[in-house]
This record gives C-alpha cells, structure tokens and sequence, in this order.
C-alpha cells in the first residue's frame, strides 16, 4: 500500500510528462482500481501489453524522481514550514507545495 501512494505521489510530479495512454493506464490501474484485463478490455489490446505500459510508467515515475528529487524536495520543504510559527506564512508556502 505505501508504495502505491508513493507512485501516487510521484504521478501528481510527473504525470505530466507521460504520454496520454500512459495516464490513461496509469489512471485506470491506479485511481479506478481496474484489473489489467479491464483495461485491456476497455481499450481492446492484451492485458500483457497493459502490463507492459504501466511497469514502463513506473519505471518512468522513478527515473524522473532519481533525476530531479521534487518529491523528496516537497516533503523535506514541508518539514521545514513545520517549524514556521506565522501561520498565514506557513498556509502561503503550503499552497506553493
């Protein structure tokens, strides 16, 4: 479960720069909670070649985080606001996060 919310995490990073299948795959896998044989169904390719394009996604998710680090640099940015006693400064960075 953890690692799911991790790639969760890092789709909201980098999603962007799937192509659309991927999100669409990504999505429907991650958010919908479909099988990958539904998927494949809904799409009319096999349900290995889903399989294929959502390990590729991962695996993209992760490249991009070791190259640029924004989740990581989120969370630790979060720490940080923690400690900021002014409250309207802390919301002001929270929603900069």
């Amino acid at each position: 479960m953890e690692e799911h919310v991790y790639l969760i995490n890092l789709y909201d990073y980098y999603g962007e720069l799937l192509t659309e299948k991927q999100q669409l795959y990504f999505e429907d896998y991650y958010f919908n909670n479909l099988t990958f044989e539904e998927i494949g169904e809904n799409y009319k390719i096999s349900r290995n070649a889903i399989f294929k394009q959502v390990k590729e996604v991962i695996d993209s998710l992760n490249f991009y985080e070791a190259k640029l680090k924004l989740y990581n640099k989120g969370l630790a940015m979060k720490e940080l606001t923690e400690k900021i006693e002014d409250q309207k400064i802390k919301e002001a960075i929270n929603n900069l996060i």
